[in-house]
């Protein structure tokens, strides 16, 4: 029994064998077997579908559902519904005939639809044509294109070698043209001319790039734009702004003249001609800047220098005598300039002989340390001035003016010691008259006749002051016999020296002496000019704490008053206060007054030379030169320390050189002056004191910086260390040695460099033995039976083993017997038993040498 209800999409079928089902109305089902590549299938299920289409104009009439295909890439290819595959490229198959299958037909597919499907594989296969035109044409432009590119390639090239070939015949046509003018013109036309000229680089022949020409100097630069961030990126080099003309700069027209020049020698391979200049060489100047004033590569004058020996870069700095040497050399000629110019009017102003007046003789004490110079110039001040030199020493140039039958005489009194001798040619140099001091008891020692040769090289007149005669073992005449020998001839012996005999002590003889240095200034006629600038000495500089830098000058000519701009050596400074030997401040200094100079920028070396000038700009002019003088001076100094090769490899192979540092601190410059000399004389091969710093003024907590830098020890001389400088000593282990006294100084200096040698090895011989017999023992090795010949024989000594006189082995022994006993030694003649540690081959006839070796400790 089957009940069907009819409803708007399904159908209800009831079958007494069959389940329910919901099933779609007019659907038909099939099976289509799909064939793949290689050979495989697949059965697809496929539902058909029937439905009305009804096209304009058509009766409306009922028509089967083409068939959708539910999972196919290419028509289904089955028996039922038959459908027929469209072969690719081909127009479409015609609409499958309608298939009666299970009371069903299968309609062919709507024309609507069989349209569409036709248009989308008439439009594949036109795009497919498409694609295919473009890629030819694509293909047909592209050969087009590097066909003409080829074209543009030679047609430029041809062109760039007519150019080459045409810039040829130019520059050949301008350099005959050049030299028929330079024959007929003068060189002012020629120039003319060639200014005029446009500058062609020339190419190499192959070179691609187009030939650039030079901007001529009558192209104006274009304005300087503001500076923005293309502006800020303008010194980056890139490919744009390498290729580019837009920034060319204008050469100038020496450089365009050189380039010309240049180009026309590399044309007719002509040589180039050596330039012959005029060198102008100051007095210090670098390799550099020598080989660019001649004209000449600073890398053939360092290997002039390497052929020299000397092993330099071209920025060192030479002196004016080498660079002259090394002009010459290179065929130039020199002229010699000095940047000193700049002093000229400084010093040595000539006088009007009616603008001359008298002035007081200025008198340098010289001789032998400890022979009374500082008691008699006490004497004659009557003032105890050598209660404040420690031990009796003066330490320092102390300048004193006195006063006698209302002429005035001033007193330099310079130290005696072996150390000072820097400072007595200082003082000879400043004084009009020497006297030498030389005690009757002690006569002539080493430093009177150092005094005797500094003052006869100033070319000062000597007066002989015979001190101490009142010793019981004064002998004035011995004195005079000596001085003899050292060509001083006093007037008792024939001569035209003056001698007095003085005793500083009982004051004997003073008046004497001093009517004798008026005498000979009477006879020298001394005289200076005080209405000028002033010009002197600085007879000695110090840092004082609360004053700052004090100079102790001696006024030559003019006079020096508070206010004047000065000058000394490479310091200035406006001058705030004079104050004489006796401390008070004074409103000026006439000629040959010794005075105290306060207000100095910095403190000058003694023995510099003052001068005042006219404004501060001057003053600061000059100063800056002598410090860039002295600076390129060290320089040039410590370049020529190099040396030859040689010097370099002695210099190498003598590297153990041990060294002392030291901070120097002292309260004047003569006396740093004078240490620094006495501590270079102490240096050997071995060891030597290296100052790391040297300076007047107290120690303060840099000195203590300086020195745990670089591992040195302080020493003060006449100064001290404040509070912050002994709290970093102290806490960096730094040791501070005070001293008042140079020659403890130099003492304990030259103890700790003796500490710095190394030990000397000295060899004690002991004795001698002769091996008699040779045991060999089990387990013990071979024993020497030996009889002590010569001394005595020591177990822990060094022996050597000799035969034939010659030394076998060195070593120490292992055993030392008698009979059976083990003994620390043995006397000569008598017999032992010896064994070697570590080497048994010895013979009968042996001898057997006993030595000591003792290390040493040296001294300087």
């Amino acid at each position: 029994m089957s009940d069907t209800k009819s409803g708007d999409d399904k159908t209800l079928s009831v079958t007494p064998k069959k389940t329910l089902t919901l099933k779609r109305p007019g659907m038909e089902q099939g099976t289509v077997r799909q064939n793949f590549s290689h050979g495989r299938t697949k059965s697809v299920v496929v539902e058909t579908k029937k439905r009305k289409f009804s096209l304009p104009g058509d009766k409306p009439e009922p028509v089967a559902a083409a068939p959708v295909p539910v999972f196919t890439p290419k028509p289904p290819v089955a028996a039922a519904p038959v459908v027929q595959e469209a072969p690719k490229a081909a127009p479409p198959p015609p609409p499958p005939a309608p298939v009666e299958r299970s009371g069903m037909v299968l309609n062919e597919l709507s024309r609507s639809e069989m349209e569409a499907r036709r248009r989308a594989l008439e439009g594949s296969k036109v795009r497919e044509v498409e694609d295919r035109q473009r890629a030819a044409e694509e293909a047909k432009r592209r050969a087009e294109d590097e066909e003409r590119r080829k074209r543009e390639r030679e047609e430029s090239a041809r062109r760039q070698a007519e150019e080459e070939a045409r810039l040829q015949a130019e520059a050949e046509s301008r350099r005959r043209a050049e030299e028929e003018a330079r024959r007929r013109a003068p060189l002012a036309a020629e120039l003319a001319t060639a200014d005029e000229e446009e500058e062609v680089k020339p190419k190499r022949a192959g070179a691609g790039a187009p030939v650039r020409r030079l901007v001529t100097p009558e192209v104006a630069r274009p304005a300087k734009p503001t500076k923005g961030e293309e502006d800020r990126r303008r010194g980056k080099l890139t490919l744009n702004s390498a290729l580019s003309d837009e920034d060319a700069r204008a050469r100038s027209l020496s450089s365009m003249r050189r380039r010309q020049e240049k180009f026309k020698r590399a044309m007719h391979n002509e040589p180039r001609e050596k330039v012959m200049r005029e060198v102008i060489l100051p007095e210090t100047i670098t390799i550099q800047e020598l080989a660019q004033r001649m004209s000449e590569r600073a890398v053939d004058v360092v290997k002039f220098f390497m052929k020299q020996g000397q092993i330099l870069k071209p920025g060192d700095v030479i002196d004016a005598d080498t660079a002259e040497l090394v002009a010459t050399e290179f065929g130039h000629t020199v002229r010699r300039v000095a940047e000193s110019d700049i002093e000229e009017g400084l010093f040595n102003i000539a006088d009007n002989a009616e603008d001359l007046v008298p002035r007081p003789p200025v008198v340098t004490i010289m001789g032998h340390v400890d022979h009374g110079k500082t008691s008699l110039l006490d004497a004659i001040r009557n003032a105890n001035v050598v209660s404040g030199e420690a031990g009796g020493i003066t330490q320092h140039i102390g300048a004193y003016q006195v006063e006698k039958n209302g002429q005035k005489i001033t007193f330099i009194d310079t130290p005696g010691h072996a150390a000072f001798t820097a400072m007595r040619a200082r003082g000879a140099q400043a004084t009009d008259i020497a006297i030498l001091v030389v005690a009757a008891d002690d006569s002539v020692m080493p430093q009177t006749i150092e005094s005797i040769s500094h003052a006869k090289a100033a070319g000062v007149p000597i007066i002989v002051a015979i001190n101490k005669i009142d010793k019981h073992d004064a002998d004035p005449q011995k004195v005079r016999s000596e001085l003899l020998r050292h060509e001083v001839f006093v007037e008792s012996m024939g001569g035209e020296v003056l001698d007095v005999e003085v005793s500083a002590t009982k004051g004997i003889n003073l008046d004497k002496l001093l009517e004798a240095i008026l005498l000979q200034a009477e006879i020298l006629d001394l005289k200076a000019n005080p209405d000028r600038t002033a010009e002197g000495v600085v007879i000695e500089a110090q840092l004082d704490k609360g004053r700052g830098p004090v100079a102790t000058v001696l006024v030559q000519t003019g006079t020096l008053m508070p206010g004047d701009i000065l000058v000394a050596g490479n310091e200035w400074g406006r001058v705030r206060a004079l104050v004489n030997d006796r401390g008070e401040q004074i409103k000026e200094a006439p000629p040959a007054m010794p005075v105290e100079v306060l207000g100095l920028q910095g403190t000058p070396q003694a023995g510099d030379r003052f001068a005042v000038v006219n404004n501060e700009a001057r003053a600061r002019e000059i100063t800056e030169y002598r410090q860039r003088l002295a600076r390129e001076k060290a320089v040039a100094k410590h370049a020529g320390q190099r040396g030859s090769l040689e010097q370099m490899m002695s210099q190498l192979q003598t590297s153990g050189l041990k060294e002392f540092p030291l901070v120097i601190k002292g309260d004047v410059q003569g006396s740093i002056e004078a240490i620094n000399a006495a501590l270079d004389k102490l240096g050997t091969d071995e060891v030597r004191a290296r100052i790391v710093h040297a300076g007047a003024g107290a120690i303060t907590e840099s000195d203590v910086s300086l020195a745990e830098t670089s591992g040195a020890a302080i020493i003060g001389f006449n100064v001290r260390a404040n509070v912050q400088a002994r709290a970093a000593a102290a806490a960096a282990g730094i040791e501070i040695r005070y001293y008042s006294i140079i020659y403890n100084l130099v003492d304990d200096v030259k103890a700790a460099l003796s500490g710095l040698l190394s030990p000397e090895r000295r060899e004690t011989f002991i004795g001698n033995a002769e091996i008699l017999e040779i045991f060999d023992i089990t387990k013990v090795g071979k024993i020497a039976g030996c009889r002590v010949t010569e001394g005595k024989v020591e177990r822990g000594a060094g022996v050597r083993l000799i035969r034939d006189n010659v030394v076998i082995h060195e070593g120490t022994l292992k055993t030392l017997k008698r009979f059976k006993d083990e003994v620390s030694e043995v006397p000569g003649g008598q017999e032992c038993g010896m064994a070697f540690q570590n080497y048994e081959d010895m013979r009968v006839g042996d001898i057997i040498e006993c030595f000591r070796v003792e290390m040493v400790t040296r001294t300087l």
